[in-house]
């Protein structure tokens, strides 16, 4: 049985900890964090091993994950200092690069980055991973093992991470979810009913997308049947600048992303 240590007992650690129960994972399941609520919490609530003192945890650790914000990834490594043993460590801090990672723990600790979905709570997750080069091909399969315990992983070039990061989050479909059913009850329906109709029609085409074999462009044109009411729709949000509402959307998230990295 290995040891797979979380330093950081957040919300995607919660996420993490619950696909992985889902899972039936065999690893051993240890917790840090220096808030003692936090780590009770995760203990009650998943049964995993806890541990407040930092390097006694890292020292547990056959697989680590640093899964603390960006803004504090520097701290962290600087309280732990060196690590002197061989160690495959993961980080989920978005837009902190390999090399500013690698520079903290030096040359024993070989190093990932994954992005990993809150979705992965429920098993559907989707987990995007890059690689070191330091990184062995066993310890390769075991990273891509470990996120496909609750969902889907792929693995992209770090070139290309911010742009993922930014565009995969769900809180795109949050964010569409609540401003088409606030719209819904602008138009008269009542609360209930704008959430359940605005719901269907984000969940039910995203997954006949998925499931179908036909392309993106044929299905909207399918959907928006020319002259129609959804075309009308669709047509009058381009012209209020859908398009580049999200377009700035996503860049001004892209810029965040990289300033992680200084």
């Amino acid at each position: 049985m290995s040891t797979v240590v979380f330093l950081g007992g957040g919300r995607i650690t919660s996420a993490m900890l619950a696909g992985l129960r889902l899972s039936r994972t065999n690893d051993r399941l240890l917790v840090h964090d220096r808030n003692p609520a936090k780590l009770c919490r995760l203990m009650k609530s998943y049964g995993v091993a806890i541990e407040p003192n930092l390097q006694r945890a890292v020292a547990e650790a056959d697989l680590l994950i640093v899964a603390v914000r960006p803004d504090s990834v520097r701290e962290l490594l600087q309280a732990l200092g060196k690590v002197k043993r061989p160690l495959v460590a993961i980080s989920l801090a978005a837009g902190v690069p390999l090399q500013k990672l690698k520079a903290a723990f030096g040359v024993p600790v070989r190093w990932s980055r994954a992005m990993p979905s809150p979705a992965c709570r429920s098993g559907r997750g989707l987990t995007a991973l890059t690689f070191s080069r330091e990184v062995l091909p066993r310890d390769r399969k075991r990273v891509w093992e470990f996120f496909s315990r609750f969902g889907q992983a792929l693995e992209i070039p770090e070139r290309k991470f911010d742009a993922f990061t930014v565009v995969f989050s769900p809180s795109h479909g949050f964010h569409a979810l609540a401003t088409l059913s606030e719209v819904a009850e602008r138009m008269g329906l009542d609360r209930n009913t704008a959430l359940l109709a605005s719901a269907h029609a984000l969940a039910d085409s995203i997954s006949a997308w998925r499931e179908d074999k036909q392309s993106l462009p044929s299905m909207l044109e399918e959907a928006a049947t020319p002259g129609g009411i959804a075309a009308a729709t669709t047509t009058g949000m381009d012209a209020a600048g859908y398009r580049r509402a999200v377009l700035r959307g996503v860049m001004d998230g892209l810029r965040r992303a990289r300033a992680n990295a200084r």
